[in-house]
This record gives C-alpha cells, sequence and structure tokens, in this order.
C-alpha cells in the first residue's frame, strides 16, 4: 500500500471531514430555519399562515406580542 492510497482511506480523517460537513450542514439548515420563523412571525402579518388554521396564526400572533412587534 502506498502513502497516498493509506492517506484516503484513513478512517480518522474520513470521520473528521465527515464531522465538519455534518455539523455544518446541522447549522445551516437551523439558520434558514430561523429565519424564516422570524419573517413568519415579524414580516409576514399573517398572510402566509392563515391558509393553514388559525391555530398557526394565533400561535404567531402571540409570538408577537411575546416580542414585542406591532400587530394590531
Amino acid at each position: 500500500m502506498s502513502l497516498h492510497t493509506a492517506r484516503h482511506t484513513d478512517p480518522a480523517a474520513v470521520s473528521a471531514a465527515t464531522v465538519r460537513t455534518r455539523d455544518w450542514l446541522i447549522a445551516t439548515g437551523a439558520v434558514v430555519l430561523a429565519l424564516i420563523a422570524l419573517y413568519a412571525v415579524f414580516i409576514d402579518n399573517g398572510s402566509l399562515i392563515s391558509a393553514t388554521g388559525d391555530y398557526l396564526h394565533e400561535f404567531s400572533h402571540d409570538g408577537r406580542h411575546l416580542f414585542g412587534a406591532p400587530c394590531h
């Protein structure tokens, strides 16, 4: 086995890269979900979630009050 082959099949190197990639994907997904939630609570004013029913509308309305955003 050459050094070139051993370097690419080293389990520690592969798992470290995999863990880094997984962590970045999780962080990116969390940021995207947070931005969508902030949009729905602060900017949307109920038009996005009004089609889903009263429960989500009331939940976001209470969230606006919780964060001090104007909604009335």
